[in-house]
């Protein structure tokens, strides 16, 4: 019986449901609302205000948090849509109210690093977070489906030994921090491009992202001091992917389950270049 009851409660609605719809509104409101609250406090509380001012960062980091906004800024949209499709809303409100979602709430996280005098709010940021937007409801505008998926995998490295309180002291924090073990991907579902093959449905080919020597945000190098004397780099990656999604089942609990798991790239065979390296090639990349 509580199978059969949370099955019940994760299928779609195929009409719209106005108590749905409206929980979702005021899900996704006290959410944004609590986490800018929060976020507020946490971390901005510390640092004194000023006025809003706008900063040019788009050389740090080597575009590495310009490519995580455009994946937060897909996936929190996405998942404003699919929220409103449980609700049996219309694809045109998907669009409209659920897949402006991660434009909206990263753009608000924008206005308060604007007011902070340790940041500053940036452009860079603001069209990385359009271009995430842009990318999901362009393709179910032309598509009706999303053949193409950014995702993100990571791995642990030796720099976050050497700055561990800008990088992450525990592997959960570096995972947000170190963008050095970070790879962002566009994952392609290859059957959706040819219909008409014997592809599998579930395989995708994933193009990625990443890099790494990065003590600072700033700078042509970024040696600290120690023994670290690599120079930034930048890495680009060809790899194969599975698109869970893509899994026939009858089952709402795995669909679902298969929806919130499709943000992360599967290990997979990887070839790898980059300046300092050449190519390279991994049995299994994460």
């Amino acid at each position: 019986m509580a199978q059969s009851g949370i099955e019940s409660f994760l299928k779609p609605s195929d009409t719209l449901n106005n108590k749905r719809q409206k929980a979702v509104f005021v899900s996704e409101a006290a959410f944004s609302a609590i986490s800018l609250v929060g976020l507020n406090q946490l971390w901005y509380a510390d640092y004194p205000k000023s006025n809003f001012h706008f900063v040019n960062d788009n050389q740090e980091w080597l575009q590495m948090d310009k490519a995580g906004h455009v994946f937060s800024s897909y996936h929190l949209g996405r998942l404003g849509s699919e929220m409103l499709q449980w609700s049996g809303a219309s694809p045109k409100k998907q669009l409209i109210y659920g897949a402006g979602l991660g434009f909206t709430f990263l753009t608000a996280v924008e206005v308060l690093d604007g007011f902070s005098s340790e940041w500053g709010a940036s452009t860079g940021d603001v069209i990385a977070n359009a271009t995430g937007t842009a990318l999901y409801i362009s393709q179910e505008l032309l598509w009706k489906e999303q053949r193409i998926t950014p995702k993100f995998s990571f791995h642990a490295t030796r720099f976050a030994n050497y700055r561990p309180e800008v990088l992450g002291r525990s592997f959960s924090e570096q995972i947000l921090k170190d963008y050095n073990g970070q790879t962002y991907w566009l994952s392609a579902n290859l059957k959706s491009f040819f219909k008409g093959s014997k592809i599998p449905k579930i395989l995708n080919i994933a193009i990625g992202y990443g890099a790494d020597g990065m003590l600072v945000g700033k700078g042509e190098n970024s040696v600290i001091n120690l023994d670290v004397n690599q120079p930034k780099s930048r890495q680009f990656y060809l790899s194969l992917d599975l698109d869970l999604t893509k899994i026939e089942t009858k089952s709402h609990f795995l669909k679902t389950f298969f929806s919130v798991f499709s943000v992360l790239k599967i290990p997979a065979p990887t070839l790898e270049y980059s300046a300092n390296e050449g190519l390279r090639a991994y049995v299994l990349y994460f």
